[in-house]
């Protein structure tokens, strides 16, 4: 009760039990958008979907940060097979079917059943995890019925390859004894590139999420990357990764840059943490308490420092270079700016023993000017005489033209110097 209100909170629906899937997926659906968009170019983000196939529902790895266990539960339940292998019959019967199944997957790919014979008869268990820190005794890995499945896919009248674009939870296959499936993924159902989601790289984010320990996705990838050079593919794994999660520090964020320097990675994508409705995650942001320890738990909840996490994640990006800077600097970690490949980043242009050029200087109306020249309208981008973009447009952007002056001017310089020492002579 609030006052003279009362607020009723129903209990959450059952999970639907196989043969309820099964229904559900046989009903007639259209497999395409409304008509109503087709004057406005019909709908794109239709088309990854289309032609993909979900196959379960939940989630037991109860990630802390994640709300799929709250409105999909963490009792994973799956469609059967043949009703699967149904779907992909009538996506290959349409007409512009081009043999390419986009996705077998779901909130989790390769879950297919409860993890546990106990989770079947009694249940989720409420104060454990199945997976993370450390993956519980009672866990059963097992891929053959989903290895199968996906078989019987490829087998499927017009089809040419099936692929697997959800993520892959990479500590529950590393886990398995048996490498069928690994090898399968990796030389059948991998389109270049497999999403997998470490997230971070430093232990005590790790254990915040509810994440295995980084040394386990090390072993995934070497894995992967070792069963992809056998079969003569070259491919990539596509890591998701997270700034600013309750309880990561800066220096986990510089922590995190290093790890990628050396793995070689560049993230086009980054996810800043947000709060989910109901997950640890979020009572740990808003009261800088662990709700399952009762322990302090360090929060950034500043924009500019979220920024800067974020920014050493992608510490490759030119645009980044300012905000890499300045978060090394907070952290302490001066030594990682500089000329030597140990280094995140370079010096700031006029800065350094090494820096030649003179940064621009805001004039009086916040514009930039060099020299005394008119400045570059801000968004444009500097392009040579012929309108084409040249490498150092491409690099560093509006500053390339500034670079392009002084290094002419110093050009000018040397050539003057060089005649002077002519006559001189």
């Amino acid at each position: 009760y609030y006052g003279d209100k009362m607020l009723v909170q129903n209990p959450p629906m059952p999970p639907l039990e196989r043969e309820e899937l099964d229904r559900v997926y046989s009903l007639p659906y259209a497999r395409d958008f409304h008509p109503d968009y087709i004057d406005e170019g019909g709908v794109p983000a239709i088309t990854e979907v289309k032609f993909s196939i979900p196959h379960n529902l939940g989630c037991f790895g109860a990630c802390n940060f994640c709300a799929i266990a709250f409105h999909q539960g963490r009792a994973v339940r799956s469609r059967s097979v043949e009703s699967v292998v149904e779907e992909a019959k009538k996506i290959a019967a349409l007409p512009d079917f081009k043999g390419y199944i986009n996705d077998v997957g779901g909130p989790t790919a390769n879950f297919r059943s409860p993890s546990c014979d106990k989770q079947r008869e009694h249940g989720v268990c409420p104060s454990k995890k199945c997976l993370a820190p450390t993956p519980c005794k009672n866990l059963k890995v097992d891929h053959t019925e989903y290895s199968d499945m996906l078989r019987q896919i490829e087998q499927v009248k017009g089809v040419k390859k099936v692929f697997i674009r959800s993520g892959i939870r990479f500590d529950y296959l590393i886990l398995d004894e048996d490498d069928t499936f690994f090898r399968q993924l990796v030389e059948r159902h991998t389109s270049g590139q497999l999403k997998v989601a470490p997230e971070h790289c430093s232990q005590n984010a790790l254990m915040m999420m509810g994440k295995p320990p980084v040394e386990v996705f090390e072993k995934f990838k070497a894995k992967f990357f070792k069963i992809s050079k056998e079969a003569g593919l070259e491919q990539y794994l596509v890591p998701y990764l997270m700034s600013s999660h309750p309880g990561t520090t800066m220096n986990d964020a510089v922590n995190m840059a290093l790890w990628l320097k050396e793995w070689g990675y560049s993230p086009e994508q980054v996810q800043d943490f947000y709060p989910t409705p109901g997950t640890i995650s979020t009572v740990m942001y808003y009261t800088g308490i662990h709700p399952m320890t009762g322990k302090s738990v360090y929060v950034t909840t500043d924009y500019r420092e979220k920024q800067l996490q974020r920014a050493l994640l992608q510490y490759r990006k030119p645009e980044n270079a300012n905000m890499v800077r300045e978060a090394l600097r907070l952290a302490g970690r001066e030594d990682l700016i500089g000329n030597s490949p140990e280094c995140l980043v370079r010096p700031a242009f006029g800065q350094g023993e090494s820096a030649r050029y003179i940064p621009e200087k805001k004039n009086s109306r916040g514009g930039r000017s060099a020299g005394g020249k008119k400045a570059t309208a801000k968004g444009s981008t500097p392009r040579t005489v012929s309108g084409k973009k040249t490498k150092l447009d491409r690099v560093f952007g509006e500053d390339s033209a500034r670079i392009k002056r002084e290094a002419a001017r110093l050009s000018d310089e040397e050539r003057k110097k060089g005649k002077g020492a002519r006559t001189a002579g």
